[in-house]
């Protein structure tokens, strides 16, 4: 059964580190997702990713994201504004979900463009919570058990919160 496996990560060097293990048991940079408060200052501007983000989902474009390799290798990286929220810089299949809500100024804001992606309300709420504290979020598809279970030793071994899984019903439509 293909679900999806979350967590959060406390730095940016952590997600790193959990990305780069994804990235070398097989997963696809299209497969992994992050989402990460956009604390950008002007000294960062210099460095510049592409973007598959949907038309006007990017504020100001995708330069300056100042991420390291790991997230820049990701799928569709950009960053976005989501009212009342506030700046993200998303990568993955995510980017595509939230460029909605980041667009329309969807109801729910965050918790609804989690809650579009396949994860549960409940779960969605404290994810919001935790990357408005400044966590990064990580999602990675997973095909089946075998799967879920490398993603989860993957966070496990690198030390993050809040793992969890999730069916993907509704979440494979956002990330075409």
């Amino acid at each position: 059964m293909k679900a999806s496996v979350y967590c959060t990560a406390r730095t940016v060097t952590q997600a790193e580190a959990i990305i780069d293990e994804l990235r070398f048991a097989g997963f696809m940079n299209n497969d992994i997702s992050a989402l990460l408060p956009d604390k950008r200052t002007t000294k960062d501007f210099a460095h510049e990713h592409n973007t598959k983000a949907p038309e006007g989902a990017a504020t100001g474009g995708a330069a300056g994201l100042g991420v390291g390799a790991a997230v820049g290798w990701l799928a569709g990286i950009g960053a976005l504004a989501i009212p009342g929220v506030g700046p993200f810089i998303a990568a993955g299949p995510i980017m595509a979900a939230l460029g909605g809500a980041a667009v329309g100024g969807a109801a729910g804001g965050l918790i609804g463009a989690l809650v579009g992606i396949g994860i549960p309300e409940f779960e969605a709420k404290r994810y919001e919570g935790k990357i408005r504290e400044g966590n990064i979020l990580i999602s990675v598809h997973t095909e089946d058990g075998k799967q879920r279970d490398v993603a989860k030793e993957i966070f496990k071994r690198n030390g993050a919160d809040d793992v969890s899984t999730g069916s993907e019903a509704s979440a494979k439509k956002h990330a075409a």
